[in-house]
């Protein structure tokens, strides 16, 4: 009877120091200072907007709600680098949006009205680099 009695006690001893590891694994793990980037980049990865060499991939064009989505997120990206002072990344990410954009040269005229001039300056160079203004002639006086 006393060994019944023993084997539960240290099942409820063992049972108990696992769960306290857990949430001291888990305390360690969110002081990370790059654990909400390293979430962000596997949650994208696990719904696939980046493809392999690390550059964002379209999604489906047909499928509405995907494509706002990934408007959206390209739109919080981008301002969040700008924050961080990443210009680069955040151009990335804005011209992103911009490629899914239904109306493109609004969302420019709206970027020029907002961002900071060199970093504007960086995306109207990367614009002519993007799916949708490479089929269309882009000129200054859509920009500006």
């Amino acid at each position: 009877m006393m060994s019944g009695r023993s084997s539960a006690v240290a099942a409820g001893v063992c049972g108990a120091l696992f769960i306290v590891y857990c949430f001291y694994f888990d305390r360690k793990r969110r002081s990370d200072p790059q654990f909400k980037e390293k979430l962000r980049e596997r949650r994208r990865e696990r719904r696939g907007y980046c493809d392999k060499s690390g550059g964002a991939r379209l999604p489906d064009l047909r499928d509405a709600e995907a494509v706002q989505k990934f408007f959206l997120e390209e739109i919080q990206l981008g301002e969040e680098l700008l924050l961080q002072g990443d210009f680069e990344r955040c151009v990335d990410h804005l011209s992103n949006a911009i490629a899914v954009c239904g109306q493109p040269h609004q969302l420019v005229q709206v970027l020029q009205q907002t961002l900071p001039p060199p970093v504007f300056q960086m995306l109207q160079a990367k614009l002519p680099n993007t799916r949708v203004f490479s089929s269309q002639h882009l000129t200054e006086d859509d920009v500006e």
